[in-house]
């Protein structure tokens, strides 16, 4: 029976394991694909913004009980009043409300259209309300969505710059942030969503969602690949994958219990609320989250290996681990990525090597035996010649994890009878 604690506690110790980042061709691939649509429905498309941002008249008519055909008889009753109208959108809220949005009306026109309104859906004319926003308030707040979101975005690469001490890093992590918001407001583009300050809220509270995964994961990625350049054990691209699949029902778990709240407004707001705020703020929330949580697992991490390949201490980790896979002929999975091989057995929780016998998925272990050991032979182990030792299955290892520290690596006491 699949149990996910142990799924994983099997990602955790490299028991099972993902090659996520051997395969970042084809999330690169998925992302492209995906921003090629957002373009298209941005740039085709168009994005659909609120009347808080083009400015306009909204009229609302509640208390209506005959909502048949709402749509074209609100249009052709306010037409009448206005005909020189360019646009007129008409959405229902609630149950009985409605909604219609369009350019800016008279004064005398906005009444007349309050008496017509309330006629044809037979409300009180009092109950009709109507309310003006102006183009330069719209301005505003999107000069002003504007200058919040690059402040962001450089406060945010100068923190992860200082913090994890590497610009690499904080490029990784800005580049799948513009790919969740750019993603985020191609679907708003191509359903047609309109674009509210409730969605620009959305917009921006996504921001801090995708970096704050992408920093978790990132963290252990650190941890990983910084034993990986010490110990000289494991190559750095599979320190960093096998970090990933650490984090990944991390990021699952912590996903889910994030999108249901979200999942649940956004279920009443379509089937009850209708257009709104709560609507418009938690699209952008739901898409964005979900999305979030993709960029962090399969396109920082990958991208992060990427621009790190080229330096010269990373190339070296890399020929060292392929010079010592050669040597150690028979224990290499060749079947694994180049690069994903091998792990060092005296690792640090999370980093131990799973012998091919036990695990499903995962790594070798690549030990390399101490040079100074005599070499397996039958001169050097005083067996006949002509003979075959046993092959050491499980070699001596060379060192301990230099951040090692506690009782375990004291000399143990010798007993009181020996004192």
């Amino acid at each position: 029976m699949f149990s996910f604690a142990k799924f994983g506690n099997d990602l955790f110790s490299g028991r099972r394991s993902f090659n996520i980042v051997g395969r970042r061709n084809l999330w690169y691939t998925i992302a492209a694909v995906l921003l090629l649509v957002s373009l298209f429905g941005i740039l085709v498309k168009g994005l659909n913004f609120g009347i808080e941002f083009r400015g306009g008249t909204e009229l609302r008519v509640p208390g209506v009980s005959n909502m048949q055909d709402y749509e074209t008889r609100a249009e052709t009753t306010l037409r009448e009043q206005a005909p020189d109208l360019p646009e007129v959108s008409v959405t229902q809220i609630g149950d009985s409300t409605v909604r219609l949005q369009t350019g800016e009306l008279t004064v005398d026109e906005s009444n007349s259209a309050i008496t017509s309104l309330a006629d044809e859906f037979g409300v009180n004319p009092d109950n009709v309300t109507s309310s003006f926003v102006g183009p330069s308030w719209g301005d505003t707040v999107t000069t002003k969505a504007i200058q919040a979101l690059v402040a962001f975005l450089a406060l945010v690469t100068v923190v992860l710059a200082l913090y994890f001490r590497t610009w690499k890093m904080a490029l990784a992590a800005m580049i799948a942030l513009l790919h969740d918001v750019a993603f985020t407001v191609g679907i708003y583009a191509l359903l047609g969503i309109e674009i509210s300050p409730a969605s620009m809220i959305g917009f921006l509270t996504i921001l801090g969602y995708s970096i704050y995964d992408t920093i978790v994961v990132f963290d252990k990625v650190r941890e990983n690949t910084e034993y990986a350049l010490e110990s000289k054990r494991t190559t750095y691209a599979h320190a960093a994958n096998l970090a990933v699949n650490q984090t990944l029902v991390r990021s699952i778990n912590t996903s889910v219990v994030a999108l249901l709240p979200v999942a649940a407004i956004l279920f009443f707001g379509v089937a009850f609320i209708g257009p709104g705020t709560l609507l418009d703020l938690s699209v952008a929330l739901f898409v964005g989250m979900a999305v979030g949580t993709y960029s962090s697992i399969f396109i920082a991490t990958p991208l992060l290996v990427h621009l790190r390949q080229g330096e010269a201490e990373v190339k070296a980790l890399d020929a060292k681990i392929a010079k010592r896979a050669d040597r150690v002929a028979g224990k290499v999975d060749y079947s694994a990525p180049p690069g994903m091989e091998a792990i060092d057995n005296n690792a640090p929780p999370g980093m131990e090597a799973i012998d091919a016998t036990s695990r499903s998925g995962g790594v070798d272990l690549l030990t390399e035996p101490d040079e100074d050991l005599p070499e397996a032979s039958g001169a050097a182990t005083g067996a006949p010649t002509g003979t075959t030792p046993a092959p050491d299955v499980h070699p001596r290892a060379r060192t301990v994890h230099p951040r090692a520290r506690g009782p375990r690596n004291q000399p143990k006491r010798p007993p009181r009878s020996k004192r």
